[in-house]
Formats: C-alpha cells, structure tokens, sequence
C-alpha cells in the first residue's frame, strides 16, 4: 500500500497534469493534445521496458532504440502484407523480445561498460542491416505504415490512437507490476545492487539479465509497433543511437528505479519540447530566430531535473533518500 506522502505526491501529480491538460486543450486543440497525448503513452511502454532493465537489473543497455525499430518494421511489414492487429502486434512483441534475448548474451561473460559496449554494438548492427536490406525493408528510403485496423475500427483519429496506446500502456504497467513484485523481481534488485552477494545467494545472474531484456524488448517491440502506426512512415535513422540514448534520459528523468518514472519521463521528454516550441514564439524575434535555442532550453530543464530531483520526478527527491 501507499504511503501518505506517496498519495499526496500523486495525488498532487495528477492534479497538475490536469490543470495543465486542460490548458493544453484549451491552447491548442484537442486533436493536437491527443496526438501527443499517443505519443506520450507510447513513449511510456518503451520506458516501462527500460525500467526494468536499468532500473530493477541494474544494466546499462545501449540499444534500445533498435528493439524498437524491430518492433515497427515486423508490425509495419505485417499490416502491409494484411496481417490483421491482432496478430501482428503479439509477433512484434514477440520480435522485440528476441532481440532483447539477443543483445542479452554477451551478460554471460560481459558486465558494466563492456556490456553497455556490446549493447551499442547490436544497435549499430540492427540499423545498418535495416539499410541494407533494401528489398525487405525499403532502406534508408524507409517505408510508409497503413493504418491500423482492428476488425471494422480504424485507428485513423487522434482520439482512437490515444485511447488505444493508453490501454496497451495499462496492460503493460500491470505486467510489469507482477514481475516487479515476483521472484524474478526480487532476483533483479538482488543483481542491481550487488552481483556477487546474489550469486552466491544462488541466483543465476545471466537468466537474470536475459530475463530482463527479453521482457524489456517485448515492451519495446510493442512501443515501436505503436509508433510506426502513429508517425505514419518508418526509416532507420528514426532507430538510431539518439533514440537509445532518449529513452535512457526518459528514464532518468522520471525515475529509473520506478515505473511511474516511465510516465514522467514521457512527459518531459515529449511535452517540453512542444511547450518550448510554443514559449518561442512569444519571445523577441531575435531570440526565438536564434539556433540551438530549443536544444538550450531542453537542456536547461534536463540539468534542472537531475539537480533537483536527483532520483527523478517520481522519486523522493532528497540525495539521502
């Protein structure tokens, strides 16, 4: 159960995110809000994946952007060959976590920057092989998504992807719940914190592992899946390095050691950068023409967070804590 001071946090958390949703609907509209609104819920089930891996394993994963772009590439090859949604959406699942079974193995015999190395290594090599399969997935020219479709409903409004990304996001924040809370949670504190102390204890640190990425890339594969519907158009450099190196700081931001932190860490990361976007607007002409300012201000608000909620939004927030 909650503390008090965790119901007050919420509570107080979510007060706010309404007052500004309500502000944001009354701005700019309600299908602009709700088509960041998707991308948002998202985000959030890509941080969900990397939460368990950084923040309950204790990895340093690298790659996480090409567990998405597998996930988006199977769903987005699926639904052009007719794959009906609910199939295709289980098989990117089912795709991204292969590939998080993949970048797995070198924890058998790797640990800390060398693992994190390896990581980095299995992203450059999903996203080349996505440039130079040309005949199976367009190549750098990328590859545009059909709508998603489930049975006679279409996906093709703001509304419906919102709606639809909120419940894939509920369905994994359960999920992730009972890992959190099972043995095989347990297991991956035990390994976060002190590796050598949980083998001797008798856990086997790469099931551990390999367990966490394979059910952190499911989540990515999902994610990706529903990203591909929701930008409309896929290509390689979308799965780069930057994408890994995002969802790190999302995850960072918000609270790597929480789940929530992957709800908070979607907000900042996709609900600043159109929050400053439009502040620009209002500034003098010669400092909203100037370059690098959004990257500046972003940054600013990234140092901000870490200084002052050095265990993120979702943390306590003290140093000591």
């Amino acid at each position: 159960m909650m503390r008090a001071d965790g119901i007050v946090r919420w509570t107080a958390g979510m007060i706010g995110l309404a007052m500004l949703g309500a502000l944001a609907l009354r701005a700019l509209g309600p299908e602009y809000v709700l088509a960041q609104a998707a991308f948002v819920f998202t985000y959030a089930i890509a941080g969900l994946g990397v939460v368990l891996v950084v923040g309950q394993c204790g990895q340093i994963p690298l790659g996480q952007g090409a567990l998405l772009g597998l996930g988006a590439y199977a769903e987005t090859l699926l639904a052009l060959h007719g794959v009906p949604a609910p199939l295709s959406l289980p098989l990117a699942i089912v795709l991204g976590a292969a590939g998080g079974w993949f970048a797995s193995l070198p924890a058998q015999r790797l640990g800390g920057l060398y693992f994190a190395m390896s990581t980095l290594a299995f992203a450059l090599i999903v996203e080349e092989a996505l440039v130079r399969w040309e005949s199976l997935t367009g190549g750098a020219a990328g590859l545009a998504v059909p709508t998603m479709t489930l049975g006679s409903w279409s996906a093709d409004t703001a509304a419906a992807q919102a709606t639809l990304s909120l419940v894939a996001l509920v369905l994994a924040w359960f999920a992730c719940r009972r890992w959190v809370a099972s043995r095989l949670g347990r297991a991956w504190r035990a390994v976060r914190e002190d590796e050598t102390a949980a083998a001797a204890s008798g856990i086997d640190l790469g099931r551990a592992k390999m367990l966490a990425f394979v059910l952190g890339g499911g989540l990515s594969g999902l994610a990706g899946a529903l990203y591909a519907h929701w930008i409309g158009f896929v290509s390689p450099e979308q799965f780069g390095l930057a994408l890994s190196f995002e969802l790190l700081m999302l995850v960072f931001i918000g609270g790597a050691r929480r789940l929530a932190g992957a709800l908070w860490g979607a907000l900042v990361v996709i609900g600043i950068p159109q929050a400053i976007s439009l502040a620009s607007e209002v500034l003098p002409p010669h400092l909203a023409a100037a370059a690098g300012l959004e990257t500046l201000l972003f940054g600013a608000v990234v140092v901000a967070v870490v200084v002052l909620r050095p265990e993120g939004l979702a943390g306590r927030g003290s140093r000591s804590s």
